[in-house]
């Protein structure tokens, strides 16, 4: 019991059953003397090589160069509140730090994610005290489509008053992410992704930081830039772990490169704007009969995550409405592809859906049935609730036969042709011309047999 006695006075045994060292309980230390200090944490490439000035931002040339919106408020002294939309490792955040050195304002930073109705109201405070003494403020907020629509509206007498200059960044499109109201006190700018000439110049800067050459082919330089999917930040972040390698005895290919680097996982979000930004594609490039272009979105696309079911439905959509008559075969083409891809799942019955993109995009297009459709619904909600014409109505009871139902009615199979010319619209309802074919595929045939059924038709004054 001694020694469990001098145990417990000494405190509990570390995990190996060791006691800790004796402590002076006058002067207690809770940590060893001697404990080692933790390496200093190395600051990251794609901070060290943050743009000192606007000039250094690379690819943003629409809004930064001579003529750019930007160096254009920037130059009339009038910097007004900005939205930036652009993808992840564009600059967003750089050029509102830099935007805030330019125009003389204190710069705030504030993040939606990490922010909540108190953190706005002491950052407003603070403002309102700044103005007060002859400054002003740019308070940045990032994710600013993170807040919700009553968190939005708080930013609107701040923005009006010239407290603050607002500069809010998103990934998300304003139109659908920010409500109205804020929209229409900020201007819009979009900042595209980084293209390939602009990742060019932030390897280059990256290795004259760093005074090490990238131990890449041209090929696998080419390769890396495009695995970054103009993201800056990323690209960076991949050289940094280049710059990690041990020496290499020579180049690395591209192959090799794919090997030891992630390539950015491109953006698709199903249930926002760059879904529907695909599917329009697609959809267009099928309408331009484009197979090609065609079948890269639909790879895009089911790439990114999408359903194949949702894919499916909207080409068996598109083949009614954009090929519809010129080719009736697209539409229970459509289906068979559909039902394939349900007995098949993925990705064997993804072939499927891929024949039926080529088909669409190259089959003749008429969207004949689509317009006539939507003309004959106008003419339904205008018309009413006309009677059709006495002659084509049945009369299974002797007192309809006797008001006329079915009174001089033609039946067409016993007339010359297999048409009697008849008219089936209301009475004095004027013929609308509903289904106008095009001369496309198999509606040439179709407008042919419409030109010489209409011949009879006018033959007989219907």
């Amino acid at each position: 019991m001694a020694g469990r006695r001098d145990s417990m006075e000494n405190g509990p045994a570390d995990l190996f059953g060791a006691p800790p060292p004796q402590q002076d309980r006058r002067n207690p230390v809770p940590f060893p003397a001697h404990e080692p200090k933790a390496p200093p944490r190395t600051q990251p490439l794609a901070d060290r090589l943050r743009p000192a000035t606007l000039d250094d931002v690379v690819g943003q040339d629409h809004l930064l160069g001579p003529q750019g919106s930007l160096r254009q408020m920037l130059a009339r002294g009038s910097l007004a509140s900005l939205i930036l939309w652009g993808g992840p490792g564009v600059g967003k955040t750089t050029i509102a730090r830099l935007l805030a050195d330019a125009a003389g304002l204190r710069f705030v930073q504030l993040s939606a994610v990490f922010s909540g109705v108190a953190d706005l109201k002491r950052a407003f405070e603070d403002a309102r005290r700044t103005s007060a003494n002859g400054g002003g403020t740019l308070l940045f907020v990032d994710e600013i489509h993170r807040f919700n629509r009553a968190q939005q509206d708080g930013f609107l007498p701040v923005v009006e008053d010239g407290t603050v200059v607002l500069v809010g960044a998103t990934t998300e499109n304003p139109s659908f992410a920010l409500n109205s109201a804020l929209l229409s006190r900020c201007q819009v700018l979009v900042l595209h992704r980084l293209d390939d000439a602009a990742m060019e110049k932030l390897l280059e800067r990256a290795e004259l930081a760093t005074g090490t050459a990238l131990p890449l082919t041209p090929e696998a330089r080419a390769t890396l830039r495009a695995m970054a999917d103009g993201d800056g930040r990323y690209l960076l972040n991949m050289v940094e772990q280049l710059l990690a390698l041990p020496p290499q005895k020579a180049a690395l290919d591209p192959a090799a490169l794919s090997s030891l680097l992630a390539r950015r996982a491109a953006l698709y979000d199903k249930d926002r704007e760059e879904h529907y930004n695909l599917i329009s594609a697609l959809h267009k490039s099928m309408r331009g009969s484009d197979p090609d272009a065609a079948l890269y979105w639909f790879a895009r696309m089911l790439e990114g995550g999408e359903d194949p079911r949702y894919i499916a439905r909207r080409l068996t959509r598109f083949a009614a409405e954009d090929v519809g008559m010129a080719d009736p075969q697209a539409l229970p083409l459509a289906v068979a592809a559909w039902e394939t891809f349900e007995r098949l799942g993925s990705p064997e019955g993804e072939l499927a859906l891929a024949q039926l993109v080529v088909h669409l995009a190259t089959a003749p297009k008429s969207n004949a049935v689509y317009k006539g459709y939507n003309m004959a619904r106008r003419a339904a909600r205008a018309t009413g609730s006309l009677m059709p014409p006495a002659h084509i109505l049945n009369a299974p009871t002797t007192l309809m036969k006797d008001i006329g139902y079915g009174k001089g009615y033609e039946y067409d199979h016993d007339t010359e042709g297999g048409i009697s010319g008849q008219n089936y619209f209301p009475d004095g309802m004027r013929r609308p011309k509903l289904y106008q074919p095009t001369g496309r595929g198999y509606e040439r045939e179709v407008a042919r047999r419409l030109d010489s059924w209409n011949r009879v038709r006018e033959s007989r004054g219907s």
